[in-house]
């Protein structure tokens, strides 16, 4: 497949941006050694706080945790959270549109419910509300650092956590009173402001306060995107000891989303800014509230934190364009406490317990009116002009009810040696009640089953085992056994789709209700730790789903239901490296290999046992070389490098793989005098036209394309 390159006219924004390398190169006559300090903090040094919901150190974590510092977030600058989460190693993003997302975490590029997202961590949303768009909703630049922990984590953290945990920290309010304003410009009507203040507020009490208002015209038709964003945090201190932490973060994001409208092959290379399904959009209101207040004393940490959390959205959702037109509006508001005691008992075995009870009540409602669409062309080249709304087909309220106690032991029989044990136990129940009170709906041809009431109970106990061992002072091997599930969304139980028959639209409502719960298991063994200079990081992992969900036809009634019924394995290896050079140069590589396969896996387009799954490239490779001449000098080039994967489930040579693709990236910053700095950036440098994501429509492959060569500038205050 060759690739044709988009050849933009020079701008200011370029020349800015030679403007800041060209200030780097000027200022390194006099290079300093920088590489100690970037060296400072070494893999053995480092901590995590999403393994246990509290600070630990990495070298007795027996999990493969990829952490994501401020600085860094600072440099990259992400205008998407794809720029950002490459970074670590086995995770890649990839583009929707605006900041919306599929994720590829020790699982093939998916939308499905297998992440869990966390901030601070609190999941950001409802369990049986899932979006995996849900990184959008927080506010990443302004974040203090991102962990994401592979693989399954339900032993702390429940459903959901199956491909990984992804926990974006806020950052700590400074007592001395300061900002900072952001402002950037750059192609396809982006810009973005960025605003940042913090205060005293008492003697142990400070406030930061953090804005993110963002707008892009979008570089294809039709995908506008507009963001506003702002959290609070305000962290103080008791008489008694007690820390109090509170956090309100919210964000409205009104876009329109094409999705990458998928284009068939002539397009994607002559006419890339073509939008089939422009008639899309998305809008989103997102609120949390949390304070978390912990006391200590006596080796012991008592943690509670009680929140509140809204979601709210309008969905006329691109997917659903050619099989089941609709605008969805949904909303969940949900309470809930997370209760957390740690113990640590003293002696030469360090034995430590925590114990704790997670509680969440949500209650949402769910409505879908279908549309009637106006379109032109036919199959792959279908596009969608306009739509009327038509009736509705569902309007029901779901009530979600979870109580999950858990215990999590450690234990050191030797100075070297650390054992952890972990036990999660599950409880949920949904309750929905009908707002419709006819047997069915209709739209068109098409008949939707309406009950007036229906419910589903799950419960689930989750063990996890793990063993850190020190080989010597800065290295350390770990092993790790995990469970992990996910229950039905709201979705798959209470809306099963249509029929052009009443008793088959009954038959399938009445096969969602009996979803169970998709159960995931891993083993895996790590090694990480500094030699020579270089900082390493290596995890070998098995990942085996069950009880997958698959579409399948009943041979008696002829009817396609959801069932549980596939198997899949995911076996990989990660490796994470980073060095500093001398005269400021420092390289970090993250790279994965793995590969994705159906196990069993027989559905109603076929028997695709043995094959390996679609949308699942073996080689995913993050590469940063950065250099440092001085304090405040900083240019990075980044080369990001995604391998082939098939386009559909068949393994089929008559429609073949996507090649994969080369990207490079160049950013810079320079700081000067009086607080101020001067930073750019040029995402996908040499204009090569790729694919952020590639399938099979209508018999036809197609091409979603990525952003082409593309230049932001912009200028930080602070004070």
């Amino acid at each position: 497949m060759k690739f044709r390159s988009f050849k933009p006219a020079p701008t200011p924004l370029a020349l800015a941006m030679l403007s800041l390398c060209a200030g780097a190169w000027a200022q390194s006559e006099a290079p300093v050694a920088v590489a100690a300090a970037a060296e400072a903090e070494t893999v053995s040094s480092q901590v995590s706080v999403t393994g246990t919901r509290e600070k630990a150190r990495l070298a007795e974590t027996p999990a493969s945790v990829g952490v994501i510092r401020e600085r860094d977030i600072r440099l990259t600058a992400p205008a998407h959270p794809q720029q950002l989460l490459g970074q670590v190693p086995g995770v890649a993003i990839a583009v929707t549109n605006g900041e919306g997302h599929s994720t590829a975490i020790r699982q093939p590029f998916t939308t499905g419910p297998l992440y869990l997202y966390l901030e601070d961590g609190i999941p950001t949303r409802a369990t049986g509300f899932f979006n995996h768009n849900a990184l959008y909703e927080v506010d990443i630049l302004g974040a203090a650092g991102v962990e994401v922990v592979r693989g399954p984590n339900t032993a702390l953290y429940g459903s959901d956590a199956i491909g990984g945990t992804v926990n974006v920290l806020t950052r700590t309010p400074a007592m001395d009173p300061g900002g900072s304003a952001t402002g950037e410009l750059g192609s396809y009507g982006w810009r973005r402001l960025l605003l940042e203040g913090n205060t005293p507020t008492g003697a142990d009490a400070a406030l930061r306060a953090g804005a993110n208002l963002t707008h892009s015209g979008g570089w294809r038709d039709g995908t506008a995107y507009d963001r506003q964003s702002v959290s609070l945090r305000w962290d103080a201190g008791t008489a008694g000891g007690t820390q109090l932490k509170t956090l309100l973060g919210a964000t409205h994001i009104d876009q329109q989303t094409g999705a990458n409208s998928p284009l068939t092959y002539g397009d994607y290379l002559n006419n890339p800014t073509r939008n089939n399904l422009a008639i899309a959009f998305r809008k989103v209101d997102a609120l949390r509230l949390s304070t978390q207040a912990e006391h200590e004393g006596g080796g012991a940490l008592l943690t509670l934190t009680p929140y509140l959390r809204h979601n709210a959205m309008e969905l006329n959702g691109s997917f659903n364009l050619s099989s089941d037109p609709r605008i969805e509006t949904t909303r969940v508001t949900s309470l809930g406490l997370l209760a957390k005691w740690r113990q640590d008992f003293g002696g030469l075995l360090r034995p430590r317990l925590i114990t704790g009870l997670d509680l969440d009540h949500s209650r949402g409602s769910h409505a879908e009116d279908s549309l009637n669409l106006t379109k032109t062309g036919t199959g792959a080249d279908t596009a969608y002009t306009g739509y009327t709304l038509g009736s509705r087909i569902y309007d029901y309220d779901v009530r979600i009810h979870s109580a999950s106690p858990y215990v999590h032991g450690e234990l050191s029989p030797t100075s070297a040696l650390r054992l952890t044990a972990g036990l999660r136990y599950d409880v949920l129940r949904y309750r929905m009640s009908n707002q419709l009170a006819a047997d069915t709906t209709a739209a068109g041809p098409r008949l939707y089953a309406q009950t007036p009431s229906a419910s589903a109970d799950y419960s689930r106990l989750s063990p996890k085992l793990g063993a850190t061992y020190a080989l010597a002072s800065n290295a350390s091997l770990y092993a790790s056994y995990n469970q992990g599930f996910r229950t039905p969304s709201e979705g798959q139980l209470f809306r099963a789709g249509g029929a052009t028959a009443a008793g088959e639209a009954q038959a399938k409502a009445q096969a969602a209700l009996g979803l169970q719960p998709i159960k995931a298991s891993q083993f895996e063994l790590g090694l990480r730790g500094d030699a020579g200079g270089w900082g390493y990081d290596v995890a070998v992992y098995e990942l085996v789903k069950r009880d997958d969900l698959v579409s399948q036809k009943d041979l008696a009634t002829n009817v396609t239901t959801t069932v549980n019924a596939g198997k899949t394995r995911h076996r990989g290896i990660e490796v994470g490296l980073h060095k500093g050079f001398a005269a400021g140069w420092r390289l970090d590589t993250a790279l994965s290999w793995a590969r994705h396969t159906y196990v069993d896996w027989v559905s109603s387009s076929g028997n695709f046992s043995g094959k390996e799954m679609e949308s699942a490239p073996r080689l995913m490779a993050n590469t940063r070389l950065g250099w440092t001449p001085r304090d405040g000098s900083t240019v990075q080039l980044e080369w990001v490098r995604l391998g082939a994967y098939w386009l559909e489930a068949s393994n089929s040579s008559v429609y073949g793989k996507y090649p994969g693709h080369n990207v490079f990236n160049l950013r810079a910053r320079q700081s000067l005098p009086g607080g101020v700095a001067l930073f750019g950036r040029v995402m996908n440098l040499a204009d090569k036209r790729y694919a952020d994501s590639a399938g099979v429509t209508s018999n036809t492959p197609v091409f979603s394309p990525a952003l082409p060569r593309t230049l932001v500038a912009g200028v930080e205050a602070t004070w």
